[in-house]
């Protein structure tokens, strides 16, 4: 099913399986709706970090994973080529590995 080699999907196979089990759903909603349901995951998220559990912490987590995944989709872009695109040479900002950024700036 597109597992990395410790047991873990990758960003293709969760990309793969949110298309299994709500393409038809996704393109029909469109990406603009697709992206407020993703804010209102992040909100959920934040309540989570605020106040909730763990476990409810991480589940909201993957709730943003799979409505960013579906937006990915519906825009018909590989997360797993951008992440390693963006992330795969060390800092995007200074390039180096750790991140040699100064700390009062992005990252």
């Amino acid at each position: 099913m597109g597992e990395s080699p410790d047991g873990g999907w990758t960003l293709g196979a969760l990309q793969r399986r949110i298309a299994a089990l709500y393409g038809a759903k996704d393109a029909a909603r469109g990406d603009a709706a697709t992206f407020l349901w993703l804010t209102a995951e992040f909100g959920e998220l934040a309540e989570a970090l605020r106040s909730g559990t763990d476990e409810e912490l991480a589940l909201e987590m993957a709730d943003v994973l799979a409505w960013l995944a579906t937006l990915a989709n519906l825009r018909g872009i590989d997360l797993d080529r951008a992440v390693c695109r963006k992330y795969g040479r060390g800092c995007p900002g200074c390039g180096a590995e750790p991140c040699r950024c100064d700390p009062s700036e992005k990252p």
